[in-house]
This record gives structure tokens, C-alpha cells and sequence, in this order.
């Protein structure tokens, strides 16, 4: 959603203003989503403790004022704990005459007229994730700089929106060649300060209407060493190096775009982060489009957490190994100045920038201690950077992005030679920026397609370090190209169309790295190192020798890419295999380690598989019924009601329905459920017969023969599991935050949807073993994932589930503590078990319960008390490795028995 789109939204919302729907219509003004909106008006969303108030969760809180108290009653809001634990964005406060708000990050206060909320829409554009570059300093010219932009791309397309769709390379360049010009003015590399923005000031007409012309005469002086060109541009330099040698048609401008262009020139682009560059990206290109491949535009110190242990502290080591020895760190330096960088997804070049300047700042540290151990008396050379942007590989299949990565290791480069000369003071000097001269190699197509040879050479000495944050986008995401691009490098992949995009990218680096002095390390979402991924993409890394020396365990993901925040990734870095330690990071803590397995834990390479039965010899789990009917089987209370009503008959074919939504949010829904015995005395009631019409013209139309077939049989279920006794039931989705699964019991009375796992005739045994600590964090580890929520698999959760054999006295005692959890449970009718498992609203009674019947469970498997999570997943991959073999043992035995 443009700026421009959502100053409309907020003119129309002021235009009809309705009271009632304020606070939602400006959510849905900044692209909030109908569904999250509609959520948070029913109150699922709805964090507020008093009637009339709205606290969704991270973005805002809002409730009615007095006029006179506005400004008092917002600080106190913003000082309440419960609304403080929310972490809303803002705190907004009205009379529906004023608006008074609270941006609870940046402690910015906003007060006016609710007629002139459009005016104000940049204040809000967090809520859309528009507040891109987030670091450690918070740089307020990067957020000028971002939004300045945006407001000129916006209306820039919409003056020559011809120029989008027939020229967008050249719309692309364009604003990459204004991006260098603003920065070249003020930081020394045009040598006349503000020369660019005082001569658009100065020499074009203030309705932009020559702007075109003069942008065309000063692209072609900066392309061209020498000759005749208009005065107005003839001080400027010669800059090419490739930036400008192409010729381009020029958006035309107006008043409004030209003055925006005159705005960017007065903010300080010299404190401006060549790095987030990429950030200024999201905030002027189509985030939808960007969106789609996944483009992350990474903090610093999520960069410096994968390069670090890939490459940079070993480098640092040696740094200090060679500290008093010149000629070593002469050596040092002559190292790193032939080692090669690559990123083959790499976007506006985040990585690749960091890493040049992290490796320049390292040189400088070298070249200052040479300096240092230099003998009195003798005259120190002068010296010079070994360091070259041509050491930089990468590989980006977008145009825009493409273009601002190859200009901002220009930019970088410019200034870490600034850097270089300040702190070597007179011992240090810089090559002339200008010409500028390669600037990396950077290629533009797509990674999974192009020979990473062909991009980035490689020889046998070589060192190289594969970097980067590739795309994600899970199997059911991917398009027809992306399913394609996966067959072409993984398709000799046993079930490779299972596989997250980002496999490619694991697989083409692994095909890669031929040497010990070759290794990567990707970001990627936890995905892969969870469900059936592990056992589809880690058997062929093992299998080429190479192992994971460092890793990251799952953490949030805090990016600058819009709307991609609080994402859980992992960090993996592979190399060929040696006897060196390992280093595994967990909560910000390290810990060395002799093998990190695909699961990244301190544990052998065990691979969990799907089994058709429990490896524990816990009774079967199923999936729960499917109906397969578009809807037409299944009843609102309402509605089954009044079938009673109607036809009294009809009660015995009507069931309670139960799936995970009605489990986990206490709403009611009923189902049509008809034996065969029963069938004729079913078709004569009215309501049902026109239902399976529905079923049976629904199924008709798939594309799938079986359930064509089913189209005779509307009146059955798709696929029927039901059994006429009580039974255990887990949700097959489930939030990743919870302490505890959430189990219900239910009697034969209900029919369990195809959206639970269900266990018939279960005892109050097993409901202890899976409300456990210990399941959770077995399930956390190994299943799979939708978004961050996980998938509860009875083939691969629970069949797989490591639980040791128990006694009559363990089970009796077991159960004691089963009951208290239930009573405690027992305690809440009216609550939902959203509610009760909520982290942050679980009653205390009932943590303690589950608390009580964890240790119980634990004592179990070991007496001593387990120190961690990870702990207990360590034990619990060592006994299910054990199992496992006796189970084929056991298997390999009863075979031979049978011979």
C-alpha cells in the first residue's frame, strides 16, 4: 500500500466518520487485514480489560476521552504496566474532535484535529511495517531519507506511469543515480558541497517541467570524461564506472515531485548507512513483489551473528596469534586481501556491505599495529588498502535491488577510505574515488538458474565464504517458476517438492564448497531444521562429508524488511568435515560442542522419520473426520436447532462437532453423521436431502477421480473416523508460545474434525504424558510448521515420542496428577483453553498443576532433574536413538522367526 493510498483511506475515514468504527477504519486505512480487524472487533484479538477500549497486541491501544484530559489521561496510559505488556506501537486517545497520540518507541507525542489525520499518515506508518531501518542507533536522516523517497517514487509513477511498465530498469537506475548524486554532494566525492541540489535549486524551473532535460544533460556529463556540455553542468565530474554509461529516458516532474527532490537534497546524506540502503528499497518498491521472493534487509548485529563465527573471528584470532610479528600480520593482511565473498541472494547487498566494511576495519587494526612495531627512527611508508570491492560476489534477481547493491559498495567504499586516512591520520591514503571503478560482482539473475561458478570463480586454494539471508517460502507457497527452479537443483532429492525454497541455496553451496577453505552460512526460517525437512535435505549434506559447525538456535528474526519482523529463524553454517569443536548458540549464550546435528542440538546425527505406529507403544492416534461437503454436513447451532424443531427425527443424525477451533475457543458447531443402517429413514427428512444435493454437485466438480466417486455418497463423510466411544483429542495446529499442549477429553456424543488428532478409548495415562513438558518440547523440535504455529503429526509427534515403560505404581501416581491438572482446568467453565493455555493469562493453579505433573513425568526418564529444554531434547534424542535400534533389532529378530 502506497503512501498516496493510505492518505486517501484516512480522508475518506475523516470524511465519514463513524465513532464506533474509528479505531478500525484506521487500521483498515494502513492495510490492516479484514480478517485481523474482524478478529479484533469480536474481541479474539482484544487484549483490553474495560468495555469500550481496544489493545491489540503490538500495534495499539484506544479508548474515548474528555476533551480537557486528553494529553493527561495518554501519559498515564503510557505508563500502565497491563497495556505496557501488549507492546503497542501507539496509544491513541479521542474525543472525535482531537487526536491525541503516543508512539510508545520513538516517545513522539501527536496532537490535532481528527479533520487533519490524513495530513499526519507518516506518524502511523509503522503500523504497516514503513518504519524500515531499525538500528543500533535509530538514525533519524535513514528514516528522512526512506520516507522522502517513498513520497518521490510514489508520485514519480504516478506522473509517468508509462515509464513503470515499459522502462522500469530505467525507473530503477534513475533513482539509484539521484541516490549517488545526493550522497556524492555531501560527502566529498563531487567536490563542490551541495553542488547537485543548488543547481536543480538554482538553474531549473520551479514547475519542474525542464527537470527531465536537465537530469539527461547531467547524466550524460558524469558518464563522459570530456566534452561540450550546458554550463549549468559542466563543474560536476566525470563519474561513470559503469553508474552512468547507459543512457536512460528521464521521468518528467512537477512542482510537487521537483520540490520533494529539492527536500532530499536538504537531509544530511552524509550520516545516511550505505548498508541500509536496501531498507530505503522496501520503502519506495512494490512490497507485495518483494515480498514474494523474500527479500530481507538485515540489522547489523544479525549480520555480524552469522560472519563472525563463519569467518571473522578466526580472522581476529590470528590477528592476535600475529600481534607482535610484522611479517605475519603483512601475511595476514595479504590473506584476507584475496579472499572472496559471496552472496548468492543478496539483495541490496546488506551482507556483502557489512562484511567489506568489517574486513576493512580489520585491515585498518593490522595496518595500525605494522605501524606500531615499526622502529623508532625509521620512516613509516605510506600505506594503502589491500582490500577491493572486486573480492565481493553476489548474485540478486531483482533489477532495483540489483542496481543499489553494486551502488552502495561504491558508496562503502567511499566511506571506509574516509575512515582508512582519519585513523592511519598521516600514514594512511586512499585510491580516488573517482572514476569509479568495479564495484563488486555483483550479477543479476536468478541463484537457483546461474552457474555460481560462472559468478564467482573458484580455484582450488581459494578461500571463499558463501554468505547470506536467502528466500524461504515454504513448498505450498512457491509458484510455478519456484517449484520448477527446486526440481532443476534438487530434483534428484528423494520428495524434494517438500523442501522450502531455501534448499536450493543449501544444495548449490554444498555442491560448492569443495575445500576445507570453502564454507557458508545462511539465515533461514527454523523450517528446515524441523518436521520432514530435517530427513529430505541433511541426509545429502552428511553424505558429502560436510558438517554444521556453528549454528544458531531459533530466535526472532528482527529485520528491516517490511512485515517480515518476528519471523523465527535459525543461522547455519556448513563446512567439510574436521575434528574441530562446534559452536551451538542458544540464548545468547555459546556453547562448544563436539557434533550439532540437523536438528542443531548437542546430539549425534539422528534423523526422526514418520512411523505408522508408536515407537513407545502408546495406543493409535488418528486423524479425525473429514466431510469433504463444502460445508453443507455441518451445522450452525442455530440451524441444527431448528432442523429438531422441524423434524424431531432428525435429532439422532445430528452430533456435536468438535475441531480445533470449537476445542480451543469454546464456539459450537453440529454435523450431519448417518450410519449406513440409517440411511433410508435419513433421506426422508427435507433439510437433509437438498444438503446432499450440495455434497454431492460439490464433489462432483473436483478434479480429484477419488472424490468424484464420492459424489454418490454425499450423505457419508469423506472420510469417516468416528467411533462410537470417548476419546482423547490434540489440536492439529497449535501456537509455538504455549507451555503445554492443550488435551481435551470428549465422549461419543461428538464427532472430532479433521483439524484433531484423536486417540479412542484413551486413559487419563496418556493425557499426562502429552500435556507434558516433555512432549512439547519433543514436538517444538521436530514438527513441522505453518508460519510459526506448529503442525501436530500423529505419524511424525507422536509415533515417534520417546517414552520409557512404566509400572503400576508410576501409572496410579500419574493419574493422581492428571486429576489435579483437570480440577484445576475445572475451575474456569467460562474460560476458553486459549484462554487457560495463554502464557500470559494461565492461571497460576493450574502452571503449578501442570508444573507437578511435569516433575512426576520426569522422574520417569531420569532422576536427576533436567537443567534445560535443551537438556531434556539431548536425552530424548539419545533414548529415541536407542529405541529406534531396538526397535530393528526387534524387527530383524521377528523376521527371522517368521523364515
Amino acid at each position: 500500500m502506497t503512501s498516496k493510498e493510505i492518505e486517501q483511506n484516512l480522508k475518506y475515514l475523516t470524511d465519514h466518520l463513524d465513532p464506533e468504527e474509528l479505531i478500525y477504519d484506521l487500521l483498515l486505512a494502513y492495510g490492516i487485514s479484514k480478517t485481523s480487524v474482524a478478529r479484533l472487533k469480536k474481541g479474539d484479538f482484544n487484549m483490553a480489560k474495560n468495555p469500550g477500549e481496544v489493545l491489540y497486541k503490538g500495534k495499539i491501544f484506544f479508548k474515548t476521552g474528555e476533551a480537557g484530559s486528553l494529553l493527561f489521561d495518554i501519559e498515564k496510559c503510557a505508563k500502565d504496566e497491563y497495556i505496557i505488556k501488549q507492546n503497542p506501537r501507539f496509544i491513541i486517545l479521542t474525543d472525535f474532535k482531537t487526536f491525541v497520540a503516543k508512539d510508545l518507541k520513538t516517545g513522539l507525542n501527536k496532537d490535532f484535529p481528527v479533520a487533519e489525520l490524513s495530513k499526519h499518515y507518516a506518524f502511523f506508518l509503522p503500523l504497516t511495517g514503513a518504519e524500515i531501518y531499525k538500528s543500533t542507533n535509530d538514525n533519524k536522516a535513514d528514516r528522512d531519507a526512506s520516507y522522502e523517497l517513498a513520497k518521490l517514487y510514489d508520485i514519480l509513477i504516478e506522473d509517468n506511469e508509462a515509464l513503470l511498465h515499459g522502462h522500469s530498469h530505467h525507473l530503477n537506475l534513475f533513482l539509484s543515480r539521484l541516490l549517488f548524486c545526493f550522497f556524492a554532494e555531501d560527502t566529498g566525492i563531487f567536490a563542490e558541497e551541495g553542488i547537485f541540489s543548488n543547481t536543480i535549486a538554482n538553474e531549473t524551473k520551479d514547475d519542474g517541467s525542464d527537470m527531465d532535460v536537465f537530469l539527461t544533460d547531467l547524466f550524460k556529463r558524469l558518464s563522459t570524461r570530456t566534452g561540450d556540455f550546458p554550463t549549468y553542468v559542466a563543474e560536476f565530474p566525470y563519474v561513470n564506472g559503469g553508474l552512468f554509461k547507459d543512457e536512460i529516458i528521464c521521468p518528467k516532474f512537477s512542482y510537487k515531485s521537483r520540490q520533494i527532490l529539492l527536500n532530499c537534497g536538504n537531509l544530511n546524506w552524509d550520516e545516511i548507512n550505505p548498508d541500509i540502503f536496501g531498507s530505503m528499497i522496501q520503502a519506495v518498491a512494490d512490497p507485495e513483489e518483494r515480498s514474494d521472493l523474500g527479500m530481507h534487509y538485515t540489522s547489523v548485529p544479525n549480520i555480524l551473528k552469522l560472519i563472525k563465527p563463519l569467518f571473522l573471528d578466526e580472522l581476529y584470532d590470528e590477528f592476535e596469534k600475529q600481534h607482535n610479528s610484522s611479517t605475519g600480520l603483512k601475511k595476514l593482511i595479504n590473506r584476507i586481501s584475496k579472499i572472496k565473498f559471496f552472496d548468492p541472494a543478496c539483495g541490496s547487498g546488506n551482507f556483502l556491505i557489512i562484511t567489506y566494511k568489517e574486513i576493512r576495519n580489520l585491515e585498518i587494526k593490522i595496518l595500525k599495529r605494522i605501524i606500531e612495531l615499526i622502529p623508532e627512527g625509521q620512516t613509516i611508508p605510506l600505506q594503502f588498502t589491500e582490500i577491493k570491492l572486486s573480492q565481493f560476489y553476489g548474485i540478486e534477481i531483482k533489477d532495483f535491488a540489483h542496481e543499489m547493491a553494486i551502488l552502495s559498495l561504491w558508496l562503502a567504499e567511499h566511506q571506509m577510505n574516509k575512515v582508512f586516512e582519519s585513523e592511519l591520520m598521516d600514514f594512511g591514503k586512499s585510491h580516488p574515488i573517482l572514476p569509479l571503478k568495479q564495484s563488486g560482482n555483483i550479477t543479476r539473475g536468478n541463484a537457483a538458474r546461474t552457474d555460481w561458478e560462472s559468478v564467482c570463480p573458484k580455484n582450488p586454494d581459494d578461500e571463499i565464504y558463501i554468505i547470506g539471508n536467502p528466500p524461504y517460502l515454504g513448498y505450498s507457497r512457491q509458484n510455478a517458476l519456484q517449484k520448477e527452479d527446486l526440481g532443476i537443483v534438487a530434483g534428484y532429492i528423494p520428495n524434494y517438492k517438500k523442501l522450502d525454497y531455501i534448499a536450493i541455496w543449501f544444495v548449490k553451496a554444498s555442491n560448492f564448497i569443495s575445500t576445507e577453505r570453502m564454507k557458508y552460512a545462511f539465515v533461514s526460517t527454523n523450517s528446515i531444521t524441523q518436521g520432514e525437512q530435517v530427513g529430505l535435505l541433511f541426509p545429502f549434506i552428511i553424505e558429502k562429508n560436510q558438517e554444521i559447525f556453528f549454528a544458531y538456535q531459533s530466535f526472532k528474526w528482527e529485520n528491516n524488511a517490511k512485515g517480515n519482523a518476528g519471523v523465527a529463524v535459525v543461522i547455519i553454517g556448513i563446512q567439510n568435515s574436521t575434528s574441530s569443536v562446534k559452536q551451538l548458540f542458544a540464548n545468547n549464550r555459546v556453547k562448544e560442542v563436539k557434533n550439532i546435528n540437523p536438528y542443531l542440538l548437542d546430539a549425534t546425527n539422528i534423523f526422526i522419520y514418520p512411523r505408522r505406529t508408536s515407537i513407545s507403544d502408546l495406543p493409535e492416534m488418528i486423524k479425525g473426520s473429514s466431510p469433504g461437503d463444502n460445508g453443507n454436513l455441518l451445522l450452525k447451532a442455530d440451524e441444527a436447532l431448528s432442523i429438531i424443531q422441524k423434524y424431531p427425527k432428525s435429532e439422532k443424525f445430528i452430533k456435536k462437532y468438535i475441531g480445533a477451533e470449537e476445542f480451543m475457543n469454546g464456539s459450537e458447531r453440529f454435523c450431519i453423521h448417518i450410519d449406513i443402517d440409517e440411511l433410508d429413514q435419513a433421506k426422508e427428512i427435507p433439510d437433509f436431502t437438498d444438503r446432499f444435493r450440495k455434497v454431492s454437485d460439490f464433489r462432483m466438480a473436483s478434479t480429484k477421480e477419488a472424490t468424484r466417486k464420492k459424489s454418490l455418497t454425499p450423505y457419508f463423510f469423506d472420510e469417516d473416523k468416528y467411533i462410537e466411544d470417548d476419546f482423547l483429542l490434540i489440536p492439529q495446529t497449535g501456537s509455538e508460545r504455549r507451555e503445554y499442549l492443550p488435551i481435551g477429553y470428549f465422549s461419543a456424543a461428538y464427532v472430532p474434525s479433521n483439524a484433531v488428532r484423536v486417540v479412542y478409548g484413551s486413559s487419563s495415562l496418556l493425557f499426562g504424558i502429552l500435556s507434558s513438558r516433555m512432549h512439547i518440547v519433543w514436538v517444538r523440535a521436530i514438527a513441522g510448521r505453518l508460519k510459526t504455529d506448529m503442525q501436530y503429526s500423529n505419524t511424525l509427534c507422536y509415533n515417534t515420542f520417546p517414552f520409557p515403560e512404566i509400572n503400576a505404581k508410576q501409572k496410579q501416581l500419574l493419574t493422581e496428577y492428571v486429576f489435579a491438572v483437570l480440577d484445576e482446568r475445572a475451575k474456569f467453565p467460562e474460560k476458553t483453553m486459549a484462554w487457560l493455555y495463554n502464557p500470559e493469562t494461565m492461571p497460576k493453579g493450574l502452571r503449578q498443576a501442570h508444573h507437578e505433573l511435569d516433575l512426576a513425568i520426569e522422574r520417569i526418564y531420569r532422576l536427576r532433574p533436567f537443567d534445560s529444554d535443551a537438556d531434556r531434547l539431548e536425552y530424548l534424542f539419545k533414548l529415541y536413538d536407542e529405541m529406534t535400534k531396538k526397535d530393528t533389532l526387534f524387527a530383524k529378530e521377528r523376521k527371522k522367526k517368521k523364515k
